[in-house]
């Protein structure tokens, strides 16, 4: 049996995110500690909520979910920390872009929202962005791990 559907969602998210030109490698998913200075810039992804709607009536209702996929885009804070976090958004939506089904798992992935912070609290400052994508998916309900 394949993992829930939201986990693949997630999943797939990383992967379309593994290799971005600015952060590389540096992409967790589910994180619950801050990233270290070596993984910096970095991307952590989150699936952090859901809405669900049944689409279809029978003995096995089809589910319309939609999931919010909450990708933080981190980096120390630096005379061009805006730019950074400008051209790790600016790839993020190309890389989304151009797997807007999720290879087969969601019929549509759109970015909702964007909102960008600076904490000056640690030793170097660090900014980040919170980008926030709904991915919508169907699936049967007795199958929540199959797209249909």
């Amino acid at each position: 049996m394949a993992n829930h559907l939201r986990q693949q969602i997630r999943e797939r998210v990383a992967t379309d995110l593994t290799g971005l030109s600015t952060t590389g490698s540096n992409v967790f998913q589910s994180r619950v500690y801050p990233l270290e200075t070596g993984n910096l810039p970095g991307l952590l992804i989150y699936s952090k909520d859901e809405d669900s709607e049944y689409v279809t009536i029978g003995a096995i209702r089809g589910v319309l979910n939609r999931l919010s996929v909450q990708i933080e885009a981190y980096c120390e804070g630096t005379a061009n920390f805006d730019d950074t976090i400008d051209t790790i958004s600016k790839e993020v939506q190309i890389a989304l872009a151009g797997d807007q089904n999720l290879n087969g798992l969601a019929k549509d992935i759109y970015l909702v929202s964007t909102e960008i912070t600076l904490d000056p609290s640690g030793d170097k400052p660090i900014g980040y962005a919170s980008i926030i994508y709904i991915a919508e998916y169907l699936f049967n309900e007795d199958a929540p791990d199959v797209a249909t």
